[in-house]
């Protein structure tokens, strides 16, 4: 069997980005910055708002934890995926851009419903906002899990966006504890501000007597830690995570490897598009350290990668830009 790098859980969804102004974002009466969780009737009543928008449009398999596992597959790393998708054309566009990417997927069979979406509305000043339907992601369950593969991974990945039911709380809970007892090593995203100030307590839940790995970026960090600077939330996290990654935006990232704190700075680019630095970062810092390479080398690759992902539209790398990143950094 396969010897995988990283397994990875979240969200299944078809992400489909598009840019618009800040004018349809006020007039939909949409949050800017942040995931709002929506039903369907919301979500095909913003489609089809969105039809009038004139500006680029892109449809990929996505989520958070799926864009990091496609990255870190991208740099050469074993992953693989685990997400609930229907028996719709969505549920069959995921499987194949997870294949097309390298990941693999666990094949539990598709049930009828509908593949989640999310809607990743760009505006011009590169600040994303989504509008996220889970459709049959709301139903994952210990049957999207592929326990034999999970214990034969170095990392569990698992994103804090899974907190927002209890059922999936239980699920992912359950995951995390058998990943532990299986000496696997366990890394959670917190994802978002919305997810850390309403669902705090099961993020918690799930992290359990500590994780070995926190990704969150400043305002995250704070807001799960309950302090006001980068340098308190830091100190607290250590109650949570033997490790962690701190990113800042343009200032790079914060990273404690166990036994200190390094800072890497940022990569200069032009911000086109924010969607999916962050999972970029994640990606390619798990890449890193699963080919042993220190927290610093990873945070400077991890930053490379997101700001490479911010100048462009869109959360993916194309395939020639993976190429420039290997060859800069002798991978």
């Amino acid at each position: 069997m396969t010897k995988y790098d990283i397994y990875g859980i979240g969200a299944a969804l078809v992400d489909t980005e598009v840019e618009v102004s800040d004018a349809f974002l006020a007039n939909a009466s949409i949050d800017k910055g942040v995931m709002t969780l929506v039903d369907e009737a919301r979500q095909t009543e913003l489609l089809g708002a969105l039809s009038a928008e004139t500006g680029s449009m892109l449809r990929k398999c996505g989520g958070s934890v799926c864009n990091s596992v496609v990255g870190a597959s991208s740099l050469g790393a074993q992953t693989f995926f685990s997400g609930k998708v229907a028996d719709d054309t969505d549920g069959q566009l995921y499987i194949d851009d997870l294949k097309e990417a390298g990941v693999d997927f666990h094949s539990a069979g598709q049930e009828p419903g509908i593949t989640g979406k999310c809607l990743v509305m760009v505006t011009d000043d590169a600040e994303r906002t989504m509008s996220t339907f889970l459709g049959a992601g709301e139903d994952l369950s210990a049957r999207e899990i592929d326990q034999a593969a999970l214990v034969n991974s170095e990392w569990f990945y698992v994103e804090g966006y899974l907190v927002t039911d209890e059922a999936r709380t239980a699920a992912t809970k359950a995951a995390v504890e058998l990943a532990k007892a299986n000496g696997v090593k366990v890394a959670i995203s917190l994802s978002d501000p919305f997810v850390v100030s309403v669902f705090g307590d099961a993020l918690r839940q799930v992290i359990g007597d500590g994780v070995d790995l926190i990704f969150c970026n400043k305002d995250e960090a704070m807001a799960f830690t309950g302090t006001e600077t980068l340098d308190a939330a830091a100190e607290s996290l250590k109650r949570y995570t033997k490790t962690f990654a701190i990113t800042d935006g343009a200032k790079g990232a914060v990273t404690f490897d166990g036994n200190s704190l390094n800072q890497s700075e940022g990569v200069k680019a032009e911000a086109i598009d924010t969607n999916g630095a962050g999972d970029m970062f994640a990606g390619a810092f798990l890449y890193a350290i699963t080919s042993g390479r220190s927290y610093g080398w990873a945070a400077d690759l991890a930053n490379d990668c997101a700001a490479r992902v911010v100048a462009q539209f869109g959360p993916r790398l194309e395939a020639q830009e993976f190429d420039l990143i290997k060859t800069k950094f002798d991978i």
